[in-house]
């Protein structure tokens, strides 16, 4: 791992750890200690993902334009003012303010990050470079949870102020390590020609309707969405009140069910990396959607076995142990392949389209199962998550008729490097009977 790299891994590190002291209480702090009510608190949430659907459509061109550094440090001090405010805010406009600035920041953060590890890493080492970053940002998070889980006391407002000072200290540190980054100026197929960290002049195309007309990432953002609405934009919504209100499990329970999550994530890891790299990315994903379609399956199993409440635990633990398991199968393969999909000199536009699928799913996701879950329709909800996850197997699949090899499986660039003494095509053919794809550029 370069210089560059390893500062931006850190950087990205440090800044879950932040985030980890204000996760899990922000819904408390708002509704209880701020004694503002469940539905500003719910609002609350709710502004995180309106203000990065905002931001998000700006973001790519600025990246691809810019460069990713300037971004990183405005986004970081955005959310930094965002957390402090938060931690002081005492109305629901005041806290709505904070929540929309700190979404703001943290959205337009993520791509450009995204886009500054593909600067740092080659095509080869891309998987494990975006893999060691879901890594550390998921330990930094459960660290920061555990100790904000010591300090906080919630019949003392203060104790919630030292959560989000230390929050919003975390994103300057981030805006500061990584804003002095040097990035190389020779990076693979998307290095910029010109000096280190300055960016290609974007050309004036590369916008949605590009995007959209791009048949390989548009089926990776519906895929995309459907991973994130069914998985992700679950866990605080439609899942949860699931286990309480169905399977029976205190909040102590669902709190352990969590860790379960985070602690599959760190422990496979780098269990499953040199696997995942040796294996076709559509592959990979489609085996995602069948560990999370046991994992629903679980899921439903726990609420029907009420007189057997520690098999109902732990079926229930292992829904979430399972759909770590995914997510740590997906970490070096998802982010990774975005960055081979696009073009040069578009690649912050990539990212930044792809999370804003993301934070759409991250929207809907919740709404749609709180909604269900509000009505007391939690049969109809578990057959949807699980049509939602063959879904997810299928279309992988579907994508995977869309890739190149190299870009399906980046292992077979090695040997095609090795034996050329020029650069690696993209249109090496991906299906079985050879027959080439387009590819409009050289990598």
């Amino acid at each position: 791992m370069g210089a560059a790299l390893r500062r931006i891994q850190i950087g990205s590190a440090l800044s879950a750890f932040g985030n980890g002291f204000t996760v899990p209480f922000l819904f408390v702090y708002v509704a209880r200690v701020r004694d503002l009510g469940a539905a500003t608190a719910g609002t609350c949430l709710a502004a995180f993902a309106v203000a990065a659907l905002i931001v998000l459509p700006f973001t790519g061109r600025v990246i691809d334009r810019r460069g990713p550094l300037p971004v990183v440090v405005v986004g970081s001090i955005a959310a930094a003012l965002g957390s402090f405010g938060l931690g002081l805010a005492g109305t629901a406009p005041t806290v709505l303010a904070g929540c929309a600035l700190m979404g703001a920041g943290i959205a337009v953060i993520q791509p450009a990050l995204a886009t500054m590890i593909v600067r740092c890493s080659t095509r080869l080492g891309r998987s494990r470079a975006f893999a060691t970053q879901f890594f550390l940002s998921n330990l930094g998070l459960g660290l920061g949870g555990m100790i904000g889980g010591l300090l906080v006391d919630e019949d003392r407002a203060g104790s919630f102020v030292l959560l989000f000072s230390i929050e919003a200290l975390m994103f300057l540190v981030l805006g500061v390590v990584v804003g002095t980054t040097r990035l190389p100026g020779g990076t693979g197929e998307h290095s910029p020609a010109g000096p280190a960290g300055t960016p290609v002049p974007a050309d004036a195309g590369g916008g949605l309707r590009d995007i959209l007309a791009h048949r390989a990432m548009l089926l990776l953002c519906v895929l995309g969405f459907v991973m994130f609405f069914a998985v992700y934009g679950q866990f605080e919504a439609g899942l949860a009140a699931y286990a309480v209100e169905v399977t029976r499990v205190s909040a102590t329970t669902l709190g352990f069910a969590l860790a379960a999550n985070t602690a599959a994530i760190v422990a496979a890891q780098y269990a499953v990396l040199r696997w995942v790299e040796r294996r076709r990315r559509s592959r990979v994903i489609a085996l995602v959607g069948v560990i999370w379609t046991v994992a629903w399956l679980a899921a439903g199993l726990s609420g029907l076995v009420p007189h057997a409440q520690a098999v109902a635990v732990g079926l229930l633990i292992s829904t979430y142990a399972l759909f770590g398991l995914g997510e740590a199968l997906l970490s070096p393969t998802v982010a990774p392949l975005v960055a081979d999909l696009a073009p040069a000199g578009r690649i912050g536009r990539y990212n930044a389209a792809f999370a804003l699928v993301k934070q759409l799913a991250l929207a809907v996701g919740p709404a749609f199962g709180g909604l269900l879950a509000a009505a007391g329709w939690y049969a109809p909800y578990l057959v949807i998550m699980v049509v939602c996850s063959v879904a997810v197997s299928a279309l992988a699949l579907l994508l995977g008729r869309h890739l190149t090899a190299v870009q399906d499986r980046p292992a077979l660039g090695r040997g095609i490097a090795a034996s050329s003494p020029g650069p690696v095509p993209a249109s090496v053919p991906a299906s079985a009977d050879g027959a080439e794809r387009t590819v409009t550029r050289v990598v």
